[in-house]
């Protein structure tokens, strides 16, 4: 089941985030930093935050906060993950579908990730710089994708920026 994360799935989204993302000689994943800096941040959306739970257990997590494209304002996807015991049986799938979803549903106009390219592909991002839109760091390149959603226009082009709590992240 996907549904909306409450605020007692706080640590378990936490747990679920390192264990997805634990490496070795690591204590703490950077995506762990960053969904605690962004639940911190303004551009939390608490909507926009989705967990995927077998038997009341958490075992994936996405998200999406506010982003822009120049001064408009947009989404940025992630992190996404899910319990190691639960990859690879479409977890994540269901929970990016959903957030696109519920992102569209609030009329959002388009979602910028930096991921996988083959993955996210089969939802409909594309390399950023087809829709005019240029990644955060050039050295991107097609891993930086976007979404255009059912509110997007074409003249939605121009730099695009994450929230705050994107910025200087540990071990990145």
């Amino acid at each position: 089941m996907i549904r909306r994360e409450s605020a007692e799935d706080a640590g378990a989204v936490r747990d679920v985030q390192a264990a997805a993302f634990a490496r070795p000689g690591a204590a703490t994943p950077p995506e762990v930093v960053l969904i605690d800096r962004l639940r911190a941040g303004a551009e939390w959306i608490p909507r926009l935050s989705l967990v995927a739970v077998v038997t009341d257990e958490v075992i994936g997590h996405v998200v999406c906060t506010r982003a822009w494209v120049g001064d408009r304002a947009v989404l940025g996807l992630g992190p996404l993950g899910v319990l190691p015991a639960h990859q690879g049986r479409a977890t994540g799938s269901a929970l990016v579908r959903a957030v696109v979803a519920a992102a569209d549903a609030l009329k959002a106009p388009l979602i910028g990730l930096l991921g996988a390219v083959g993955y996210y592909r089969r939802f409909g991002f594309v390399t950023s710089h087809h829709l005019g839109i240029s990644p955060p760091d050039p050295g991107w390149g097609d891993h930086f994708q976007v979404l255009p959603l059912t509110t997007h226009e074409p003249s939605l082009t121009g730099p695009f920026r994450y929230a705050p709590a994107f910025r200087d992240l540990p071990g990145e």
